[in-house]
């Protein structure tokens, strides 16, 4: 593995029962929107990409063949097999590889989920390239999540808390960058759904395992912050806020 993939593994190799529990990313409307896009896929191999607490796959689970549950964490992979044995769902097998590496021969998979992943990877191009090689010609790929604003003194306020928030962090792009990406890599982005999730900073920093310091840092900067910044991403007393994310829903071409 190159440095930034064996960091992020390092980094979230601790974090990976927090993020099988965590309440944020076990429920939301993105998650009922994946389901319904798997439902009546029966016949369907399908890949969760950046798979991370293996939420998408066991709601995918239910309605396809096959769900290979992918990731660069050899402890999230365990956490995800564990998890899958409790519930049942024996149609889930794990991989370990970086989106930009993956180890399936081209269009092996009828459709390729990724979420919350994306801004943790290396080379976002090549992981969208990787997930088109592997995707069948006209399957269906999704990808949600957490998204900058395009206004520059917004994303550089989100970029700084989420890089001292957690130091394997890469880069939260815009809507318009990844659809972009996307169409650069094979793909025709058929719907755009945006929604706001709110953050609670003590859940928000635990679940990253946040240096002290770094929170405090955090604190300091969205006290200090432009009023449009704090009015923006909703700023509370504690330091809670609200993020922007999108599911992409798109076709291989």
């Amino acid at each position: 593995m190159t440095t930034q993939h064996a960091f992020v593994a390092q980094e979230y190799g601790a974090r990976a029962p927090d993020y099988v529990t965590s309440t944020v990313h076990s429920a939301g409307g993105d998650l009922d929107q994946v389901e319904a896009i798997v439902r009546g896929l029966s016949a369907a191999r399908v890949l969760d990409l950046g798979c991370g607490g293996g939420h998408v796959s066991y709601r995918a689970a239910p309605y396809v063949a096959e769900v290979v549950a992918c990731d660069i964490t050899p402890a999230m992979l365990e956490a995800v097999a564990a998890a899958a044995a409790e519930r049942g769902l024996s149609n889930i097998t794990v991989r370990q590889a970086a989106a930009e590496a993956l180890p399936f021969p081209p269009a092996s998979f009828d459709a390729v989920l990724c979420r919350f992943s994306a801004h943790h990877w290396q080379d976002l191009e090549a992981g969208l390239r990787e997930a088109r090689r592997v995707l069948k010609p006209g399957g269906r790929g999704v990808l949600i999540d957490t998204v900058a604003p395009a206004d520059r003194v917004l994303d550089s306020h989100l970029q700084a808390i989420e890089l001292l928030r957690d130091a394997s962090h890469v880069r939260n792009y815009s809507t318009a960058e990844l659809v972009s990406a996307l169409s650069r890599a094979g793909f025709a982005v058929e719907s755009l759904t945006m929604r706001r999730l709110r953050m609670e900073f003590p859940v928000w920093t635990a679940r990253t395992r946040t240096p002290a310091p770094h929170a405090e840092a955090i604190r300091s900067l969205q006290d200090r912050a432009p009023a449009v910044v704090r009015e923006y991403f909703a700023v509370g007393p504690d330091g809670s806020f609200d993020l922007d994310s999108a599911a992409l829903v798109a076709v291989a071409g």
